[in-house]
């Protein structure tokens, strides 16, 4: 009788990361509040995917993950906790074959200029050199020297709004897998920074001039000895050496990926006059002014404040401009202003309760940026709770005791009215408001259909589009679009 043989083992790749993208012009700091938390096999929940064939033949070892909205700029007390945790976690897992490194790539924390470079160099000090890394990032992350040479395996989304999230996420992992599977050991891989740092709002792929450069990823894949191509536009809402665009080609063939990787990057710098916002733009007040005739429903993002980009999202300079527009504050046109972060407004308005008139003080309360904090007199049209926003008050704005045609939604924590179920939870129409106010940068794909028409205004923020007049210091130069005169850039390919 023959001796039973072992089941064949499968090669073991843990999983952790940190993910937040973070503006370090904002005032407010991330704290461990703001994050979702999963743990153990809780973050199986982020992969769809864990049980396809592919991913079966892995031992997958999940440790840690945070996740927040995008904000400020991390406490360091909490990243250190975190890293801590990830570091310990490796450390009882003994051996292992890979790592998936799950982040956004544009992590900020309090004393660090490199939060992923200083965290997967940290994993590396535990796992060591031999095991596959992988990682899939937004293309609005920075890939520094530090991160690339800590990763084997690095991709990220293709299009902006990122309708490509998941799909990304499993091709990184799945890219991963069959990697360690096949015993070939690391691939070789090249970066190429390119000086160009600009807002995502003006590298949206739904337009010319990046849907045509990131359009030529799968012609550089199907070249032999390719594994993938990636290009980061990079984060411009952090001043920070490591923020700058970025591709990053892997595969078999080094001279293969070094050419193309070069005469990728070359293609996209010599684009850089090229990029365009994805909609008009123009001052609040000018965005208002054209709202006047526009088609219904119109909208307009208050892009400098955006807290899906790590806007505080309680300035209240759109705001300001609403309360002096007299078509609005008439009646004649109605319009909804989403939203402001304001906890203690939120908190009155529930204190006086759905119906109740009151005098309230919106906004400009973390980012004071002008106007600053602002005085209305409102009746509470609703009250109601959301996933995100937590506790949620609709203000109808009085003037003169009468009902004008504005309404602001007020939230506990920040939130991104970025759906339309975000307005219904409400009982908003933003179907029947002839003007949508919404702290966003380019509309996510529910915002896009429902308008007629659309532009951004150029309001200050923590997220201002405007790079300029936000006042970068400490990223490398020379950098379009902060420096004139910059043909003679030398583009280097940088191996690992």
């Amino acid at each position: 009788m023959s001796a039973l043989l072992p089941p064949p083992t499968r090669p073991r790749i843990a999983i952790a990361g940190i993910h937040i993208e973070s503006s370090t012009f904002s005032p407010q700091l991330a704290v461990a509040e703001d994050f979702e938390i999963t743990r153990g096999d809780e973050l199986f929940s982020r992969y769809s995917w864990i049980d396809e064939t592919w991913s079966q033949a892995i031992e997958w070892l999940p440790i840690f993950h945070a996740r927040a909205l995008p904000g400020g700029v991390l406490e360091r007390e909490t990243y250190e906790t975190w890293k801590s945790e990830i570091l310990e976690g490796l450390r009882a897992l003994g051996k292992l074959d890979g790592f998936f490194f799950d982040i956004h790539g544009a992590m900020s924390v309090v004393g660090l200029d490199d939060a992923e470079g200083d965290l997967i160099t940290g994993i590396r000090s535990v796992i060591g050199t031999e095991p596959l890394v992988g990682t899939s990032m937004d293309l609005h992350g920075n890939v520094s020297h530090e991160l690339f040479e800590g990763c084997d395996l690095l991709t990220c989304y293709r299009m902006a709004p990122h309708e490509d999230a998941l799909e990304s996420r499993r091709r990184a992992m799945r890219t991963l897998a069959l990697r360690t599977l096949s015993g070939l050991g690391k691939p070789a891989k090249v970066l190429v920074h390119i000086p160009i740092l600009l807002p995502g709002e003006m590298t949206s792929t739904r337009i010319e001039t990046a849907k045509r450069l990131y359009a030529r990823i799968p012609q550089l894949e199907a070249q032999p000895g390719v594994i993938d191509a990636a290009f980061w536009i990079g984060f411009a809402w952090a001043d920070q050496p490591r923020c700058k665009a970025a591709v990053v080609l892997t595969g078999d063939d080094a001279d293969v990926i070094e050419r193309l990787a070069m005469s990728w990057a070359k293609e996209i710098w010599e684009a850089r006059d090229e990029f365009e916002f994805v909609a008009p733009v123009d001052t609040m007040s000018g965005c208002l002014e054209w709202a006047r005739t526009a088609h219904r429903p119109t909208l307009i993002s208050d892009t400098g404040d955006n807290p899906g980009a790590g806007g505080a999202n309680d300035t209240t300079c759109a705001l300001g401009e609403l309360l002096d527009f007299e078509p609005v504050m008439s009646g004649d046109l109605t319009a909804i202003v989403a939203s402001l972060h304001d906890a203690e407004s939120v908190r009155a308005a529930i204190d006086a309760g759905t119906g109740a008139v009151a005098d309230f003080v919106v906004g400009g309360k973390i980012d004071r940026r002008d106007p600053g904090p602002l005085p209305i007199t409102a009746r509470v049209q609703h009250i109601g709770t959301d996933p995100l926003g937590g506790s949620t008050a609709v203000l109808k704005v009085l003037r003169d005791g009468h009902d004008t045609g504005l309404t602001v939604i007020v939230t506990e924590r920040r939130k991104q009215y970025s759906d339309l179920e975000s307005f219904t939870r409400l009982e908003l129409d933003p179907t029947a408001t002839d003007i949508v106010v919404v702290k966003i940068g380019y509309l996510e794909p529910d915002l896009y259909e429902l308008q007629r028409d659309w532009k951004m205004a150029l309001t200050p923020g923590g997220v201002d589009q405007d790079l300029i007049r936000l006042g970068h210091m400490k990223i490398d130069r020379p950098m379009v679009p902060f420096d004139e005169n910059v043909d003679s850039v030398q583009l280097r390919v940088i191996t690992g």
